[in-house]
């Protein structure tokens, strides 16, 4: 398979050349710097009002639900870091995998604060456990288990619960609840802690289970199939409505639901009473046609929102209107340098999660603690894109590419002090850890890795030591 471009040959934007992203300089931690969420809230409104957009109302409405300070965990901190590692297990084969895997279940690491090593705890065995969610108080690990239907053709799909042991980080299992859906890939939890959300790839549905106050998942309390007649332009990999997300808007509000089939964001807003859901005042916003939506993240300080596009390896921006749920495009600009060799793939339909050689598709999207800097995935130029996010506008420079140091880099997630960025490498059965520059976001490395069977999520929890 062909490698990522020479770092000489890094390409030019809007007349400013690519930011050197291969080599960072050493020993840059966290600058601690506190951000004020509302003043900066009350300024970007303000900012859209003298445009003429009318926003005021809307201003009250939109609050993150954590600032970048209270996501990241000091660098030197007595606090001890445990990383929970989601998987393909065996004797199945990953989608797009190359042999059966290896991974029995969940497995957990103790991470080093300053060198972001990582060393083996436990291996909590679990089928499938291809996705994690942790509560928002971080006393319980949440799992899909991706299966697909039985011979007879009945969804098997399912989402487990743990909890997380506070004094060394080990897993114990609490029950799991059919989403009577197929190949759920994907799990989040309300910021209220009370609800549990499930996506069905295969049924192209989302699922909403309660949680109860000792973790456990209580029984689904609704499903909502996606529109059957949301059909997407390629005829393989939308064929179908295909649920691949779902995530709680700022504040709590809204809940979108991401249709990689349908090429559309669903909206939804949530009684949580009744654990039922209902269509948002503006009950869809589209992508490009072919495009495949796939994940999405919200700005942690601004009303700007992210679209990560598989099949067509893009990231779209939006600004988004907390009032109505809805979203402006503003910007769609690939995740691959402007002369890439990899274009978008001919899906084979036995095998959709393929990436033939010479093609790409992206898979995970993920945002800084302090929202200054972007990074998504590459599954066939094996590389992370790296994005500076613009303080205005909300908008995103590229600013160079970084190999994965493996094969087919599925998912990836920051530590809780926005140091290091974790990539897992599926096909190469690694996990890369970079350092990040907290100035302009570059990563250095791999500076660690971990062998590790098909890695492909990762969650953090810290404790107080």
């Amino acid at each position: 398979m062909s490698e990522s471009k020479p770092r000489s040959g890094l390409p030019v934007q809007e007349g400013r050349p690519m930011l050197e992203v291969f080599l960072t300089p050493e020993g840059h931690g966290m600058n601690g710097q506190s951000v004020d969420a509302d003043s900066v809230l009350t300024s970007e409104m303000r900012r859209r009002l003298l445009k003429g957009m009318g926003m005021a109302a809307g201003a009250a409405a939109f609050y993150p639900l954590f600032s970048a300070s209270s996501a990241m965990a000091a660098p030197g901190s007595s606090s001890a870091q445990y990383v929970y590692v989601g998987t393909y297990t065996g004797p199945n084969t990953a989608p797009g995998g190359v042999a059966p895997s290896q991974a029995r279940g969940i497995y957990v690491f103790r991470m080093d604060p300053m060198k972001g090593g990582l060393t083996r705890v436990q291996v909590m065995e679990a089928e499938n456990p291809s996705f994690l969610a942790l509560s928002p108080d971080r006393r319980y690990l949440y799992s899909v288990n991706e299966l697909g239907p039985d011979t007879a053709g009945k969804p098997q799909g399912r989402v487990s619960a743990y909890c997380i042991d506070p004094a060394s980080g080990e897993l114990a299992f609490i029950n799991t609840q059919p989403t009577q859906g197929s190949w759920t890939c994907h799990c989040s939890v309300h910021p209220s802690g009370r609800y549990l959300f499930a996506d069905n790839y295969g049924t192209g549905s989302f699922s909403v289970f309660p949680l109860g106050d000792n973790g456990e998942i209580g029984e689904m309390s609704d499903l909502v199939e996606s529109s059957p007649n949301g059909l997407g332009p390629d005829g393989v990999r939308q064929e179908g409505a295909h649920a691949h997300m779902m995530i709680t808007g700022p504040k709590g509000q809204h809940v979108f639901g991401i249709d990689l089939g349908a090429d559309r964001l669903l909206a939804f807003e949530l009684d949580m009473d009744t654990g039922k859901l209902s269509k948002g005042p503006v009950p869809y916003a589209n992508v490009a046609s072919g495009s495949g939506c796939r994940h999405m993240v919200f700005h942690p300080q601004k009303p700007y929102a992210y679209v990560l596009n598989e099949l067509s390896s893009t990231v779209d921006v939006f600004d988004f209107y907390p009032e109505r749920g809805s979203f402006i495009q503003t910007q769609s600009l690939s995740t691959l340098p402007a002369d890439s060799e990899f274009g978008r793939p001919v899906f084979n339909p036995d095998n959709p999660g393929e990436v033939p050689t010479g093609s790409n598709t992206t898979a995970e999207l993920r945002i800084h603690p302090q929202g200054r800097f972007l990074y998504a995935t590459n599954r066939g130029m094996n590389s992370i894109a790296v994005f500076q996010v613009d303080d205005d506008s909300g908008q995103l420079i590229n600013t160079g590419w970084v190999s994965s140091g493996g094969d087919i880099p599925r998912g990836m997630n920051l530590d809780l002090s926005g140091r290091f960025l974790y990539v897992g490498n599926q096909n190469s059965d690694t996990i890369k850890v970079f350092s990040i520059d907290p100035k302009s976001g570059a990563l250095e490395g791999p500076i660690q890795t971990i062998d590790s069977p098909v890695p492909v999520d990762f969650a953090f929890r810290a404790f107080s030591g």
